[in-house]
This record gives C-alpha cells, sequence and structure tokens, in this order.
C-alpha cells in the first residue's frame, strides 16, 4: 500500500454522516477555535447538524494544546468529533470563492472572532445578511458586539475573575480560586447553542435569519445564580463558602471515616430524616438547628455535630443508610470514579470516538436524550486539517 493510500484509508475524504437528530439537514458553517464556539458546534453535531469546520491555515489553536492521543492533540478531539475541516485562507481570492459559496449553501455560520474581525474582511452581519437572507449568523465573543470593552480579547479565566465567579469560589481566606473546568467558554458555549436553536425555530415562523451575539462576560454574570439577588438584597458582597451553599443547610461536604460524602438536605423534613438517621434525633428540634435560617447561622457547630458521627463509619455504610432514609447523598468522585459511576455509564455518559487506534479516546457524551433519536456509544472523528476539502468543495 502507498503512504498516499495509507493516509486515504487513516483520513478518508468523505466524512461519517452526523448522528440522525432534530437538526439532521441543518448545514453549520464553523469557524470558530478553542472552546466556546467547538463546544457550541459539538452540541449541534450530536443533536444531527453537519458542522462544516473553517480553519485558517495552521488550523484550530487547539490542535497543539496537549495532552496527546495518538499523535493528536485529546483536547481538539474532545470537541471536534465528527466535524468536516477544510482550511481556507479568507483574504485569498480563490479560497474567498470557496467561502462564499459555503455560506450561500449554510443555515448557521458560527464564529468567535473579535468583534469587527469579519466586518474587516467583508462578512460582516450586515453585507452577509442582505446577500444571504435566510442565513442564522453567530457571534461569541469576550465581551459582545457592544460596550467599552467590546474590542477586547477574553479567555475563561478573563471572564471568570471580571464576571464574580472567581470571588465566589475557593475557601475564605484563601487565594483567587478557579473554577475547575473552563466554565466561562463552556456557558458562552451553550448559551449560543440555546439561542441557535431559538433562531431556528423563530425562522420557521419568519423565513428569515437573525444576528446572534453573545458575550462570555454576559454569560458569566447570568450563572452568579443568586448571588446577585443576595448582595441586592443585603449590601453585603458574597464571598467564597468553599463545599457549602450559601443559604441552606446542612448541604455541604461532610468527612466520614474513610473520605468525604456529600449531604444536601435542603428543607425541614429531610433535616429531620437526616438525624434520625445518624441516630441524634434530638438535633432536629434543637432551637439552633430547628430551622433551615437558624442552620444557616449556626452551620459550623452543626457540621461539628454531624461530623462527629460520620467520621465514626465509612462513605458506602453512610451512603446506604442515608439513601435508604431518602436523604441527598452523594460521594466525592475522582474523574476516574465519575467515569466508571454506574449511573453514567447506563445514561451513556462516557462514549468513544471513532479511530484507527485499537484504543479509543473517551470523551463525555450528549446529555440531551430524546425519545425519537438514537444516542450512539461511539461519535464520528475529529478531523484531519482539511480533510475534507474536496468533498466539501465538490459536494
Amino acid at each position: 500500500m502507498t503512504d498516499t493510500a495509507s493516509r486515504n484509508k487513516t483520513h478518508p475524504k468523505k466524512p461519517i454522516s452526523p448522528p440522525l437528530g432534530p437538526l439532521s439537514g441543518i448545514t453549520i458553517l464553523d469557524l470558530t477555535r478553542v472552546l466556546a464556539g467547538p463546544y457550541c458546534t459539538m452540541i449541534l453535531y450530536d443533536l444531527g447538524a453537519r458542522i462544516i469546520k473553517v480553519e485558517p491555515p495552521g488550523g484550530d489553536d487547539s490542535r497543539s494544546y496537549g495532552p496527546w492521543f495518538d499523535g493528536k492533540s485529546a483536547y481538539f478531539m474532545s470537541l471536534n468529533r465528527g466535524k468536516e475541516s477544510i482550511v481556507l485562507n479568507l483574504k485569498n481570492g480563490d479560497d474567498r470563492l470557496v467561502f462564499e459559496k459555503l455560506v450561500a449553501d449554510a443555515d448557521v455560520l458560527v464564529e468567535n472572532f473579535r468583534p469587527g474581525t469579519m466586518k474587516k474582511l467583508g462578512y460582516g452581519w450586515d453585507t452577509l445578511h442582505i446577500q444571504y437572507p435566510k442565513l442564522i449568523y453567530a457571534a461569541c465573543s469576550g465581551f459582545g458586539q457592544t460596550g467599552p470593552n467590546s474590542g477586547r480579547p477574553a479567555y475563561d479565566m478573563v471572564v471568570q475573575g471580571m464576571g464574580g465567579l472567581m470571588s465566589l469560589t475557593g475557601h475564605h481566606g484563601g487565594p483567587p480560586t478557579r473554577v475547575g473546568t473552563a466554565i466561562g467558554d463552556i456557558t458562552a458555549g451553550l448559551f449560543t447553542t440555546i439561542a441557535i436553536n431559538s433562531a431556528l425555530f423563530d425562522r420557521t415562523k419568519t423565513g428569515t435569519g437573525q444576528f446572534i451575539d453573545i458575550s462570555m462576560l454576559d454569560c458569566q454574570i447570568a450563572i452568579l445564580e443568586n448571588a446577585i439577588a443576595r448582595y441586592s438584597a443585603t449590601g453585603t458582597n458574597p464571598g467564597p463558602s468553599a463545599a457549602r451553599h450559601p443559604s441552606i443547610a446542612p448541604f455541604e461536604c461532610y468527612e466520614s471515616s474513610d473520605g468525604h460524602i456529600i449531604i444536601a438536605a435542603g428543607n425541614d423534613a429531610l433535616f429531620e430524616n437526616l438525624c434520625n438517621t445518624l441516630d441524634v434525633s434530638h438535633l432536629a428540634t434543637e432551637e439552633r438547628f430547628s430551622s433551615n435560617k437558624a442552620r444557616i447561622e449556626n452551620v459550623i457547630a452543626l457540621k461539628e455535630c454531624l461530623e462527629e458521627i460520620l467520621t465514626k463509619k465509612d462513605t458506602n455504610y453512610w451512603l446506604s443508610m442515608l439513601e435508604t432514609a431518602g436523604v441527598p447523598c452523594g460521594p466525592l468522585n475522582t474523574v476516574a470514579d465519575a467515569v466508571a459511576d454506574r449511573q453514567v455509564q447506563s445514561r451513556n455518559m462516557v462514549v468513544e470516538i471513532e479511530s484507527d487506534s485499537s484504543t479509543k479516546l473517551k470523551i463525555a457524551g450528549n446529555p440531551i436524550k430524546l425519545s425519537r433519536y438514537m444516542d450512539p456509544e461511539i461519535r464520528g472523528p475529529a478531523p484531519s486539517l482539511d480533510q475534507h476539502r474536496d468533498h466539501i468543495v465538490n459536494k
């Protein structure tokens, strides 16, 4: 077998079709890179859309991010499963013609450049909307298309810090702490996905596309949950509460004899069940613990009382007892524990990417379960750079 034939077998020019789903028949032109945008289009692929990933010469930056699996970026593979890749230089005349043909056939264009980049290239929303009125154009950027910071670049950690999230994370008096996953990018990707699906539905009624403006910073503000309400109501700046809920108790991570257990007794009835199960029923009637308000005011003392009992037995013992009593609880899992969990496995939340290797890369599955569609255990491979040019151009 020649080297060329070997490469073609390993990297076929014709892509594997996306899974059947509610977005089957929808074509997404994906100009995004790294995380927020690729996370969005990964979800759209899982829902059945065809994703054409338009990469610059040199490719998506994340192709160079470790760790490595079979000589490829596992980071890139985990976010770009099933997509088609074509390299286009949008400053090159021939490539621009190819791009414009792709835009004409696309339902959605997604990009995460700094605002104004596409306009400078001649492909801003105003221009494209006139030429392709049905096209939905989604722009996901650090700070959005308007406001004094709109032109600034951003990464996940920048918006975690600016959005107040890091001030709520970690331990009181400790150093600034980033959330363990790139929540700034992921939430922006999720909100972009929601917006695209909303715009697709709206187009069925109006016949026209629209412009979607998503800001990573906006998304961080949106997920501050009740922190803004707490600040508004009390005038006190919320701070970090470690593994403890700021408004509900008991609702945190407790020590057991061999590790930790998470207990979330979100109302008085559950707290009473917890106390009865731990054989400390008197705690439920003590004035300092008799209501959620009282428990929050005495949360440190409450933790000491509970851990005095919990540290006498191991985690599995307490999990069995509390589950039987109907008290919400769980173990403190590592990533390895989580992916091996029977519940996670039963929900097809760890899937494999197709590859030529005998060892398949395992990645997170799709949490959206739809009764009319299958949820495949194996997903299409992440593309090599420019792998599908011939198929995309000639289709």
